[in-house]
């Protein structure tokens, strides 16, 4: 921010042209430009790229627009890509001089943390306004992001969007009459103008416009036919009517997903209530993997965590259904490396603990582990419950489907009698490990876990954080069936198992990995295993050859109407809301959630 409060170009340091008003230079220059709200009325989503977030004000005066537009779609996607995010506190004092869009700001805030290199998934108004901010480099960001916008916002308080490579490589993601809006600085606006109508963007202007005013406008009209490296994904406009095969978090986070897009969803399980497989576990904790190379797997879970702790907030009750606790990963071969540059100050969220943390957890001062702040523990069932309760989606429980079969008008699942459960335009197998029954190519593996848990008064005194490592302890939970807190530990892991019921020898397990995990817990618990007290819960998780969940056709043939959104493993909650974005995101050619190959690794087309 400039001294008397102006908004700097975010890379430059340019102060913003033009009106002294950011806000009205928003509108005048950008939704002026690209023809808003008046192009999107009546649209069921709108997209638009921009080059430069800066302190967000571009975002912050459509978002309004859209708010204020009776008319308007009912998905609004806007992508920006920053190599330096501001502050928080930058983007409230950017916003702050405009009544109409402080309070957007704070909500904007409110989600402005862990900006790590990467994409970021930020979700309004329910889900129906998406953020998806690239943090890094112009070019590498525009290569790991493809759809096609139909707007384009080219922000001129960056010197890299004049560069010709540059204003190709934006084009690509333009359509027939693609509107694109620049604000340029520094008399460019002539070699803007040509570039642009290299690339088949048409300017009604006069070829001085852009020099004389600052402002470009144009329209993608090529005279010749493109012709794209790679196919663009096929966006259905219309939705229509999906069935869901399990009322699991994938199952539920799918169907939600997809009713905020207009379907009319029918989740069909074979138990009589959702969250009875793997689900129902009394207690889940949600927390990212963390390793020194930033592997695959460590991006994956902060992903999925961003948009699950959304949801969270948005429609449970804190400290009831789940509390934002943090937790403790204790590490036995005391390796407590992050990624070189993380700090306690962030943006990570993610560090080595500190003396006063362990003791804080009741653990012991030479223990090695890494404080994750952004984990949490969470009810799955509540969770479950809130998205089926969403408009358009219907749950039909005792609805055991034993056959997916295609139709000249889409599906029909059958039960085992050879009656028709559904018809539905497209399918969705969320079912846990009963999905090889559809889809039975799929390299997918069972593993049962077991776990303990039970109700312990305040006096056990128990660590109210959740800690893992090898397996987990959670406890301080509160529980509407009993007057004392609920505590959990567990989980084993016997591969290729079926099995349902419990067994002392797990039973055992769990309790000598409490002792290693927590050798305070395991004291103040010894009691209750020795007279028998604790409670076993068994479930059977899903996994996929490689670990990593499994979203996309089940064959290239069922590319328009059987998929799958599964092998969650035993990270349901990170995963759930990512896959089934990713999912709409794939169906409707919307940007994407991540970064093209991060969605790959985790598509069924890998395989």
């Amino acid at each position: 921010m400039a001294a008397d409060g102006t908004p700097l170009g975010a890379r430059s340091g340019d102060i913003l042209p033009l009106d002294t008003d950011a806000s009205a230079l928003s509108r005048r220059v950008f939704l002026d430009g690209c023809g808003l709200p008046a192009a999107w009325s009546g649209r069921s989503q709108w997209r638009i790229l921009e080059t430069s977030f800066g302190p967000g004000l571009h975002f912050l005066t459509t978002w309004q627009a859209w708010r204020a537009d009776p008319a308007r779609p009912r998905l609004l996607h806007f992508v920006s890509i920053e190599a330096t995010p501001v502050s928080p506190d930058d983007l409230l004092r950017a916003a702050e001089a405009f009544p109409d869009l402080a309070r957007l700001a704070r909500e904007l805030a409110a989600q402005w943390h862990g900006l790590l290199p990467g994409f970021h998934r930020l979700a309004f108004d329910d889900g129906r306004v998406l953020l998806t901010l690239c943090v890094g480099e112009l070019q590498p960001m525009l290569r790991a992001q493809r759809f096609e916008a139909d707007s384009i916002y080219l922000d001129g308080a960056s010197p890299l969007p004049w560069s010709g490579d540059t204003l190709k490589a934006v084009s690509r993601f333009a359509r027939q009459g693609t509107r694109v809006a620049a604000c340029v600085n520094d008399g460019k606006g002539d070699a803007v103008r040509g570039a642009l109508t290299q690339n088949g963007f048409q300017f009604e202007d006069r070829p001085d416009a852009a020099s004389a005013t600052g402002v470009l406008r144009g329209e993608f009209a090529p005279a010749w036919t493109v012709r794209r490296r790679e196919p663009v994904r096929a966006s259905l406009d219309t939705p229509g009517h999906c069935a869901v095969v399990g009322a699991g978090l994938a199952g539920a986070a799918g169907a939600a997903s997809l009713a905020r897009r207009g379907w009319r969803v029918t989740v069909l399980d074979a138990a009589p209530q959702p969250a009875s497989g793997a689900s129902a576990l009394p207690v889940g904790m949600m927390a990212p993997h963390v390793s020194p190379d930033d592997a695959l797997l460590s991006r994956l879970t902060r992903a999925g965590i961003r948009l699950t702790w959304r949801e969270l907030e948005r429609l449970l009750v804190a400290g009831h259904d789940w509390r934002a606790s943090g937790a403790m990963e204790r590490r036995p071969d005391g390796d407590v490396r992050v990624p070189r540059g993380w700090q306690v100050d962030g943006p990570n969220e993610t560090w080595p603990a500190s003396a006063e943390q362990l003791a804080a957890t009741g653990l012991p001062a030479d223990a090695h582990a890494l404080w994750h702040a952004r984990a949490a523990w969470v009810r799955p069932h509540r969770l479950i419950a809130a998205w089926l309760r969403e408009s358009g989606v219907t749950f039909q429980g005792n609805a055991r489907v034993a056959g997916i079969e295609r139709h000249p008008g889409g599906w029909q699942l059958r039960d085992a009698d050879g009656g028709v459960l559904a018809d539905a335009d497209r399918v969705v197998v969320a079912a846990g490990f009963d999905s090889y029954r559809f889809a039975p190519q799929l390299p997918l593996q069972p593993v049962r876990g077991q776990v303990a848990w039970g109700h312990a008064s305040d006096a056990l005194s128990l660590p109210t954080t959740p800690v893992n490592g090898d397996g987990h302890l959670i406890a301080g939970v509160p529980d509407e069936g009993s007057p004392d807190p609920l505590w959990l530990i567990g989980a084993t892991f016997d591969r290729d198992s079926t099995q349902l019921a419990a067994t002392d020898d797990e039973r055992l397990a769990n309790r000598e990995r409490l002792a290693r995990l927590h050798p305070a817990a395991a004291v103040a618990l010894a009691g209750t295993f020795e007279h028998r007290e604790d409670e076993a819960w068994v479930g059977v998780r899903c996994a996929s050859g490689d670990r990593r969940p499994l979203v996309g056709p089940v064959t290239p043939d069922d590319g328009e109407g059987l998929w799958v959104c599964t092998a969650l493993g035993s990270r349901g909650l990170s995963f759930a809301v990512l896959c089934a974005e990713l999912l709409a995101a794939q169906w409707h050619g919307e940007p994407l959630p991540l970064p093209a190959t991060l969605a790959k690794a985790l598509g069924t087309q890998r395989l």
